[in-house]
């Protein structure tokens, strides 16, 4: 038995579709500009960009129906909706054509980002993580397993904002497949189980405030609705 100096943080978890069961969160993966109209509208040029990768703390993510406060240092915080695939067996220099046999389901996941301090950083040539990893940075909706699922790779990927759509695009559009992503990811870094890898958003990002409800998902996988705390 391992005696600590103080007591240890309680796990990081998302909940499971149907069940009282919980998936635990060892690490937040995300992939930058995954979409073709999201890279355009970001200033890149999606054809010839390879993936790229940042990461959010596992205790960012929070469960769907949450109200949360609008975070600190920002006047600019937004939405980007996107795919959450959930890994259970980990691995180093996975295979593409193996790499779904690595996956435990899907989610629906919500990428929070302070805009003006990430702007602000890529301007200095310094890291993102003030704009991407903050506290409650990264909402996911319960999880689907596989065996109820499969494997989607296509399907509408949706967020609106106080009923209003802000994003719309197809999980077909991705740049770079989920096993590729799988696959990529480990080249440089040992997936284990628990990892979850946030897939990339499609075009139409923008700013949310405080009151404002954001409701979004993925067709065939589910959905997620988080609220802005009113100041």
């Amino acid at each position: 038995m391992v005696n600590f100096v103080i007591s240890p943080p309680e796990p990081a978890s998302v909940a499971i579709s149907g069940s009282s069961h919980r998936f635990p969160v060892r690490r937040i993966f995300c992939v930058g500009r995954n979409y073709a109209a999201h890279a355009r509208e970001m200033g890149k040029d999606p054809d010839r960009e390879p993936p790229f990768f940042f990461g959010k703390p596992a205790d960012s993510v929070v469960d769907s129906g949450k109200t949360i406060p609008y975070p600190p240092l920002t006047g600019d915080l937004h939405h980007e909706i996107e795919l959450v695939v959930a890994i259970a067996k980990g691995g180093s220099n996975i295979a593409a054509a193996d790499a779904l046999d690595h996956v435990w389901g899907y989610g629906v996941g919500i990428d929070l980002t302070r805009r003006d301090l990430q702007d602000a950083a890529k301007k200095l040539g310094r890291p993102w993580d003030w704009g991407k990893g903050f506290d409650r940075s990264a909402p996911c909706g319960p999880l689907v397993s596989v065996s109820d699922i499969g494997h989607p790779d296509k399907g509408r990927v949706w967020l609106a904002v106080n009923g209003e759509t802000r994003q719309q695009g197809d999980l077909s559009e991705l740049i770079w497949s989920i096993p590729e992503v799988i696959a990529i990811c480990s080249e440089s870094m040992e997936l284990k189980a628990g990892d979850l890898i946030y897939t990339g958003t499609p075009a139409g990002v923008g700013a949310v405030k405080p009151g404002d409800r954001m409701t979004g998902g993925v067709d065939g996988v589910g959905e997620i609705e988080i609220s802005i705390a009113a100041r």
